[in-house]
């Protein structure tokens, strides 16, 4: 069961009885991480802690695409619980260092469902499952075990609650992982009778990943029995009493055994299991209360809390308690007193996540951006996907790009402006992912690239992004050169049908056109067609304009966009195109920008209609209440800025698109002390905002820069039942 307190006793002002370090209010309480955890939202269940290289939880036999995070409520299969999954992916790995707790004899192997003579699996009682922010409990049916697991940044911590047996046993599986990870190289040995050591090398989505870890019991094992010809597995066995408990405290290290020695010494050797979740939970709390809301419904919270809560679980972190990390170049490499992290799915988070962690965490994207500029370093060109060491490319474009462009025209401190200008030009005018014959050809042909118009358009708002870093360090000849390229886009509009649509190298059109074609065969787009991407232009909504023939004819195509015919057509069409309103799709990320065109085109309160929409059906408090991938937090944090009336549309660009607000009052602890949003007069009648002010002062522009809202102060939108413009 999802468990947590009443919303109303969440609430509680208990200030008195409360520590410096922990929050008036128990916003943990509000989480609910079953949302997202159905459906296709991937989201991890399990016990981590804010950014935490670990996540700890159960893995299951199937899988399947919905088990990307090793997790789907359709299905309650265990084949014990791993100490590294990702949450919201649309592909699968990692499920590192796993542990299964048994009874008797068992045959070794992953299962098949149904059939307890194939694995050493058992099922999951559901009904009595416990899931909290840093912590997660099930029981085992077939073994009548009460698992618990918490977590640290580095490390986990288990306590399984065994019943009498001679033959209880914990299994250490190194061979099994998520989807397509296979094992290069596995060991493990013990340490005196309560200690293992060993390490697990795969390949996979991330290729020559190194897992390094230090597993320690709190009862000696009577025997460390190696598994099969190549030692898999790994049975520790034990003699239990009924309701005995057995502790196990896990370290991890992308870097040795030694450093996953030094992470287990700093982070889980001298706390026991209830301190360490608790301390999870208190950590959890300071991150959830650094945005408030009131004046919400009792779902409204749910759904932002858990949002907030599935937005943190990554970046993670990726370095040893000293600072040491293993580099995009496989080298071990040492940063003392600075944190590196990954995994980066940087074409989904650049879009509103990263941009919202520039405004609650400035002291932390810091080391996340200098790591993407080390790892530019490294490899030579800026993260794209960045999994454990390993860039696997996924996804188009040049997103990191994005990302850095925007910390540094932030002046996000601790970044040199100038070693990033030189990680965003080299990866700018790298020639990978079709960047040679878009410099040859100015676009990238059809029969050059595959997902041409896909790449190409990423690449056109990465420049956008670069454009504004030239400008602000003086660049003047990279400047026009990148801001001439950003425009690249235009050679694939094509005036007689009123989409982009590919073009060859010979400069000939895609003759089978069709908008609503989506394929994933021989096409231009990545998960989506030309509907969505005709719009991917948030650095160009002019040179749209102007090839709509001006703003009444694009208000126009875009309500178009949202009662075009809800299908898509074509072979092999990605299940990653989810959430429909006519063409609009917002169960993916190149639509997330769209609705707040209306603003930026002088038609605010279509684009309220449009986003109250998004907000009331595409987003519930049930298992699959996201409507697409969570995409590693991308999926809450369009839901969060929505909430309070502002979102980042020009890449780069300093300043955030104004909505309309959707709760009464909210708060974001920033540099400058609070940022406020306050919706006044607000009911379902009086849902259009009238006029906006900023520190009591009209706002007569359609946006707010991001100095004023790190410098604190307070955003109000007066609300009223006319269709207004206020700028």
């Amino acid at each position: 069961m999802f468990k947590r307190s009443l919303l109303a006793l969440a609430l509680l002002a208990t200030a008195g009885s409360v520590s410096a370090q922990q929050p008036a209010t128990d916003y943990a309480a509000l989480v609910n991480p079953k949302i997202g955890s159905g459906g296709h939202g991937h989201v991890f269940v399990g016990a981590n802690v804010p950014f935490g290289m670990t996540q700890v939880g159960p893995t299951s036999i199937s899988q399947d695409w919905d088990w990307c995070s090793g997790y789907h409520d359709s299905e309650n299969s265990v084949i014990g619980f791993s100490h590294t999954h990702l949450s919201g992916t649309g592909c699968g790995d990692l499920f590192d260092v796993t542990l299964m707790p048994v009874i008797g004899e068992v045959e070794y192997g992953r299962g098949r469902l149904g059939d307890y003579t194939t694995g050493f699996w058992s099922e999951a009682d559901r009904t009595k499952e416990v899931v909290e922010p840093g912590y997660y409990s099930v029981p085992l049916t077939r073994y009548n075990i009460l698992a618990e697991m918490t977590a640290t940044e580095r490390g986990g911590l288990h306590r399984y609650t065994f019943p009498a047996s001679d033959e209880a046993a914990i299994i250490l599986d190194l061979v099994h992982g998520g989807c397509w990870d296979r094992p290069e190289a596995l060991y493990a040995e013990a340490v005196g009778n309560n200690r293992i050591e060993g390490y697990r090398h795969t390949y996979g989505w991330a290729n020559h990943q190194k897992v390094y870890f230090v597993i320690e019991f709190s009862k000696p094992f009577d025997e460390f029995e190696p598994i099969g010809e190549d030692n898999w597995y790994y049975r520790l066995h034990f003699k239990t009493t009924e309701g005995e408990q057995i502790g196990v405290k896990v370290a991890l290290s992308s870097t040795s055994i030694e450093g996953a020695r030094k992470n287990f010494d700093a982070e889980v050797a001298n706390t026991d299991f209830d301190a360490a979740r608790k301390m999870a939970y208190d950590k959890w709390n300071a991150e959830l209360s650094k945005m408030r809301i009131e004046g919400a419904t009792d779902e409204q919270m749910e759904i932002f809390y858990t949002g907030v809560y599935h937005m943190y679980v990554a970046p993670s972190l990726f370095s040893d308690v000293d600072g040491t990390y293993r580099g995009a170049d496989q080298q071990i490499h040492a940063n003392p007193g600075h944190d590196t992290y990954t995994t980066f799915s940087l074409w989904d988070t650049y879009r509103a996540k990263l941009p919202l962690m520039t405004i609650t965490h400035p002291e932390r994207m810091d080391d996340v951006i200098n790591t993407m500029i080390n790892i530019c370093e490294e490899q030579g060109f800026l993260p794209i996907w960045h999994l454990w060491a390993w860039d696997n490319g996924c996804m188009v474009g040049s997103p990191g790009i994005i990302a850095v462009s925007d910390a540094v025209t932030k002046r996000i401190e601790g970044i040199d402006a100038e070693r990033a200008w030189t990680a965003i030009y080299t990866s700018a005018m790298h020639d990978i992912r079709g960047g040679k014959c878009r410099k040859e050809y100015g676009f990238m042909p059809r029969d050059l690239q595959a997902e041409s118009i896909a790449h190409d358009m990423e690449f056109a708002i990465a420049d956008a992004a670069a454009v504004e870093v030239a400008k602000m360090l003086g660049k003047s000849e990279e400047q026009a050169y990148l801001e001439e390229r950003s425009h690249s886009w235009l050679n694939y509009f094509d005036p007689s049908t009123g989409f982009v649509r590919g073009k060859s190298s010979k400069g000939e059109w895609r003759e089978d056109f069709n908008p609503f074609n989506a394929s994933r065969i021989a096409n231009e787009y990545c998960e989506g067609n030309a509907w969505q991407y005709t719009w991917l232009v948030p650095q160009d909504l002019d040179k749209l304009v102007e090839c709509f023939g001006g703003v009444e004819n694009t208000i126009e195509r875009l309500d178009g966009l949202f009662t075009a015919d809800t299908k898509m057509e074509g072979e092999d069409v990605t299940p990653d195109i989810s959430g429909l309103i006519g063409q609009y799709v917002h169960g993916n990320e190149p639509s997330h920008h769209i609705i707040y065109f209306y603003t930026m085109l002088g038609q605010p309160w279509t684009g309220a209609d449009r986003l109250y929409e998004v907000m009331d059906t595409m987003y519930s408090t049930e298992v699959d209440g996201l409507s697409g991938n969570e995409d590693v937090g991308q999926m809450s944090a369009w839901y969060i800025m929505t909430t309070f009336g502002f979102y980042p549309v020009e890449p780069a660009a300093g300043k955030y698109v104004l909505g309309v607000p959707m709760v009464d009052h909210a708060a974001i602890d920033v540099q400058g002390g609070v940022f406020e949003v306050e919706r006044k007069g607000y009911n379902e009648k009086r849902r259009y905002v009238q006029r906006v002010e900023l520190n009591g002062k009209p706002l007569e522009r359609n946006y707010i820069t991001h100095d004023e809202v790190v410098a604190g102060g307070k955003l109000t939108f007066v609300m009223g039942k006319k269709q207004s413009c206020w700028y």
